[in-house]
């Protein structure tokens, strides 16, 4: 397979430099990524009668508690792929952050500061969902620049071409380059998350979904999708059972999360609302009150 011609190309470097100045353009990605994700959230969450405020502010620790959350993934279950030096853990800009890691951690910081301004988390977290996505449509493209996140050997047209320097040994001619294109994998996601990101907006458009069960359509949906994307990958990780470690995490998160939507949304009786307000149980409408309660004189 010698000589090929790339059929679609990888970049030739993933900074830019201005000056004295280092762009990494995996991390511009991942701006452009959080950027569209707090948008799209904040549009939903704002027309269901929330503020700009909480969006921004659950998006700034949910963002931070995010990056740490996916950095500490990607150094527990693939610590031999640190640069080997006293700063590898945290060289985010070099790759790695596993995606598992920075949902969890994202979502209970966001969900906390959510908790905390009084309003409903679960309401929150299905305005997010289709936003999640599509951040990890776009945030994708950095595994581009890094050339990194390809699969198997494959002759198909839209085949990956990967330089020498990233190439896997068993491709690798030192007088013609790598030998091989590959799956390009973050293409296969990117495309994969779009539609997703359109299936729970039209999912949510046509079915009453009591939140959060939008939620768990979009982790069971992105599950469903990386059991696949883990039969491709070449990159080293750990195995369990043959499989590689996040084939497991992906089939454990899609049986749970199916199993939550049926239950919450079938199962699970929840409160009639008609019954409730024939119960008196319902706040009279009107405007809220401008004093604390306590401080009401009988």
């Amino acid at each position: 397979m010698a000589g090929l011609v790339a059929t679609f190309p990888s970049p030739s470097t993933g900074t830019i430099d201005i000056g004295p100045l280092t762009i990494h353009m995996y991390g511009i990605t991942l701006l452009v990524a959080i950027v569209a994700a707090i948008a799209l959230a904040g549009i939903r969450w704002t027309r269901r009668g929330g503020d700009w405020d909480l969006v921004l502010r659950a998006a700034v620790w949910g963002v931070a508690a995010g990056i740490v959350g996916a950095r500490l993934y990607h150094v527990i279950t693939s610590h031999d792929q640190l640069p080997d030096h006293w700063w590898g853990p945290f060289a985010v800009w070099e790759g790695g952050l596993g995606i598992w890691g920075g949902i969890l951690f994202g979502c209970i910081a966001g969900g906390i500061v959510v908790w905390r301004s009084g309003e409903s988390v679960a309401l929150f977290a299905d305005c997010l969902a289709p936003a999640l996505l599509l951040a990890q449509a776009i945030g994708r493209w950095g595994n581009w620049w890094n050339q990194e996140l390809f699969g198997k050997a494959t002759s198909l047209p839209w085949g990956l071409d990967i330089d020498l320097e990233h190439c896997p040994s068993n491709y690798v001619d030192l007088s013609t380059g790598c030998t091989a294109n590959f799956h390009p994998i973050f293409l296969y996601e990117f495309v994969y998350d779009l539609v997703g990101v359109g299936l729970l907006l039209l999912v949510e458009r046509l079915f009453r979904i009591r939140p959060p069960g939008l939620f768990a359509l979009y982790v069971a949906f992105y599950s469903f999708g990386r059991l696949f994307e883990e039969q491709l990958r070449i990159d080293p990780s750990h195995e369990l059972f043959h499989e590689r470690l996040n084939f497991w995490v992906a089939l454990v998160l899609l049986v749970a999360s199916v199993a939550f939507f049926v239950w919450w949304q079938f199962i699970r009786k929840h409160r009639d609302p008609a019954r409730t307000a024939a119960a008196g149980t319902v706040p009279p409408s009107g405007p809220a009150m401008a004093v604390p309660k306590g401080r009401v004189r009988p």
